[in-house]
């Protein structure tokens, strides 16, 4: 048995796939916030440069990866796809269970498969600041390293509580050469407009996200730049499920059960969306999105039209939502705590091509915690959700006497979530109540 399943540099995939082109249903357009008609490429110019809007609204199957972004994913890329013998031993389990580690990315996350090519696309066009928002700091230090990649100027707004509990992800973007601000600040109007309602706000990935549109548009040659949700987000995503399966192709083997964690769609898309295309032309897969209880956006959530951002300045757009005033309790996982789902994620769940299950906080710390003592790798708050389902579909099988085949995506290392850990060896960590939607 080989419990490392590696590519070479030469078969990172040479294109991202686009989901879009095999769905057997019509996506509902996003819609412009003061007209309510079906946003244009002109009305997302402010916001992005033109070809990423292209990528955004493209219908082609396949999009090219340019050089490069190519050339800088050779730095971490292709990441392993790896046997958790030893979890199915200490679950005695007849499933066989894999993880694809994207920890091994230059800041310990996925999130540089779609840093790299945005600020890559900006540069192309001009574009010489980005400006983004982030929770736990996994994007927005991506981002950090992808501008310093390209001579670009970076600020980050961080959400403020995330800001407060991981004080070493802004030491990270720092290093990288960005400027970080917690969120709400007082250097936006949308940030102010919040402080003046609540001076005490932790802050939300959508006030996060307001703060940084802003001041986007307001910065000459500035751009806005999102980690998760967006189209052309997942786009780049799809890297990781690309080279899952062609690592699944050297094993010999195939997944019964594909699962990502999920707070706006990437981690979890970026591995679901080539296996959903395989659900589609027929394959019998269970494709599971590991959400947390206290923002359960696709299990609790409603399916209507929706601001990304909590001021109401992006484009409305058709998701599961749990409306975006929602604000969320101070998980440790703060790249989940979004009040939306990307729109193709979202539609894939009406659909019934994909399945959602929210799961609490000491449920996956506990589940993290058996990962790490038997896989030797401590993963992130956001990670665990991924860790914890598979668990429990490892002991269903157990239970049911079944062979299966499960795939998680450890979406980040927990190296800088240690204080997490440490709270929840103290019993300090407590079970946030569960949500639901904003009436």
């Amino acid at each position: 048995m080989k419990n490392r399943i590696n590519l070479n540099e030469d078969q990172i995939p040479t294109h991202y796939y686009n989901i879009l082109a095999d769905l057997p249903f019509q996506m509902d357009p996003p819609l412009h916030p003061g007209t309510k008609q079906p946003i244009s490429p002109d009305d997302m110019a402010p916001i992005f440069p033109m070809s990423l809007i292209e990528q955004e609204m493209s219908p082609q199957r396949e999009i090219k990866i340019p050089d490069p972004v190519r050339e800088a994913y050779q730095i971490y890329r292709p990441t392993p796809l790896i046997r958790a013998s030893r979890l199915e031993r200490a679950l005695n389990t007849p499933a066989k269970i894999y993880y694809k580690y994207e920890g091994v990315s230059p800041t310990g996350s996925h999130k540089p498969n779609t840093a790299i090519a945005q600020a890559y696309f900006n540069k192309l066009e001009g574009t010489k600041k980005l400006v983004t928002e982030t929770g736990a700091g996994q994007w927005g230090s991506s981002l950090a390293y992808a501008c310093h990649l390209f001579g670009m100027e970076c600020t980050v707004y961080m959400v403020k509580v995330s800001y407060h509990q991981k004080p070493y992800r802004k030491t990270m973007m720092n290093l990288f050469g960005a400027e970080i601000y917690p969120s709400p600040s007082n250097r936006t109007d949308a940030g102010r407009k919040i402080l003046e309602q609540d001076p005490d706000c932790p802050g939300s990935l959508g006030i996060a996200i307001s703060e940084a549109i802003e001041e986007a548009v307001k910065t000459p040659h500035a751009k806005y730049s999102l980690g998760s949700v967006l189209n052309h987000v997942i786009l780049h995503q799809t890297i990781i499920g690309l080279e899952t399966q062609k690592q699944f192709e050297l094993a010999g083997d195939y997944p019964d059960v594909v699962i990502g964690c999920h707070g706006g769609g990437s981690n979890f898309a970026g591995l679901a969306m080539p296996f959903v295309r395989d659900k589609i032309h027929g394959k019998n897969i269970d494709i599971i999105a590991a959400e947390p209880s206290s923002c359960p956006t696709l299990t609790q959530g409603k399916v209507e039209y929706d601001f990304g951002d909590s001021v109401g300045m992006t484009p409305l757009m058709k998701m599961h939502t749990l409306g975006h005033e929602f604000i969320p309790p101070s998980i440790h996982a703060g790249g989940l705590r979004y009040h939306g789902a990307s729109p193709i994620v979202s539609a894939l769940l009406t659909h019934n091509l994909i399945r959602a299950e929210a799961l609490g906080q000491l449920e996956i710390f506990k589940g993290a915690m058996l990962f790490a003592k038997t896989e030797g790798l401590i993963p992130a708050p956001e990670s665990s959700h991924a860790v914890q389902a598979a668990i429990l579909e490892a002991e269903n099988a157990r239970e049911e006497g079944k062979e299966k085949t499960i795939v998680f995506n450890l979406s980040g290392h927990g190296l800088l979530d240690l204080s997490a850990y440490e709270a929840y060896l103290n019993g300090e960590l407590q079970e946030e109540e569960k949500q639901t939607a904003v009436a």
